[in-house]
């Protein structure tokens, strides 16, 4: 198991859960975070024993409320004063490549939100397959609120889930999304009173551990391709692909399995 000094790395019959585990600054990204999260995701993409993934964060006020901005309190490189962070720099080497890795990930990733998700944290928890939020929770596109644009895929996932004059909205305001709203818009999949939050995170990642895993990374990869070619294109990669998933075990287990009147035994192979 990794060792992980602000992360919770936790696999249980086939589904991973990554706690976010700075609860004292409401689970801020500072620079360690951010590396131990892509090294967490790129662990998870080599265990065959993980099939779904759970990202949460620790206590019951925040998933994520983006960068820790005490971390660089003059917007300082290296503790010296005077020499700009470059937020490009840290955009390319941590926030982009962790947002890729999620998106690529040939395996079913669920958000759960249990507190606020703001700035990069609500970009990140976008950026996972589903999410399931607590209704004391909400999101915040916190960017503008100290002269910032949204970042870490913001401008991409809010539009495809909300709509673009919602998206517009959700960034140029800078205010609270509650989760009533965040399920009615599109931005979550869903709600949950803070109590039962976690057993309907866990029923759901439970069932895509059982799942064609697979298949299901096969589905994440045609689906992004679909947002950027034409039907044509995507009749063809559909056709390429779906001769691939009907190669793999599980596929040969699901056929054996509706011939014999019985449940299928997936094994993610």
């Amino acid at each position: 198991m990794p060792d992980f000094q602000t992360l919770l790395y936790h696999t249980a019959n086939g589904v991973l859960t990554i706690t976010m585990n700075r609860p004292d600054s409401y689970n801020a990204f500072n620079e360690q975070m951010k590396k131990e999260l892509n090294d967490a995701f790129k662990e998870a993409e080599k265990d065959s024993a993980v099939r779904c993934i759970v990202l949460r964060g620790a206590g019951e006020k925040a998933f994520c409320s983006g960068q820790d901005l005490k971390e660089y309190p003059r917007q300082t490189d290296g503790g010296q004063e005077g020499s700009k962070r470059s937020l490009k720099d840290s955009l390319e080497k941590s926030y982009n490549p962790l947002i890729r890795k999620i998106r690529t990930i040939e395996k079913p990733v669920v958000a759960m939100i249990n507190g606020i998700a703001a700035g990069a944290g609500c970009s990140v928890a976008l950026a996972c397959d589903m999410r399931v939020m607590s209704s004391e929770a909400y999101m915040l596109q916190a960017f503008v609120n100290i002269g910032l644009v949204p970042d870490s895929g913001a401008h991409w996932f809010l539009p495809r889930l909300a709509g673009m004059a919602r998206a517009f909205e959700y960034a140029a305001t800078g205010r609270k999304i509650p989760a009533d709203e965040a399920l009615q818009v599109g931005l979550v999949n869903k709600v949950a009173t803070p109590a039962e939050l976690e057993n309907v995170t866990m029923e759901l990642a439970n069932a895509f551990a059982k799942a064609p895993t697979k298949a299901i990374g096969m589905m994440k990869r045609i689906f992004t391709k679909s947002l950027t070619c034409d039907l044509d294109s995507l009749l063809d990669y559909e056709a390429y692909m779906q001769q691939i998933a009907s190669e793999t075990e599980d596929h040969k287990e699901g056929i054996r399995a509706f011939i014999e009147k019985r449940k299928p035994e997936f094994k993610g192979k």
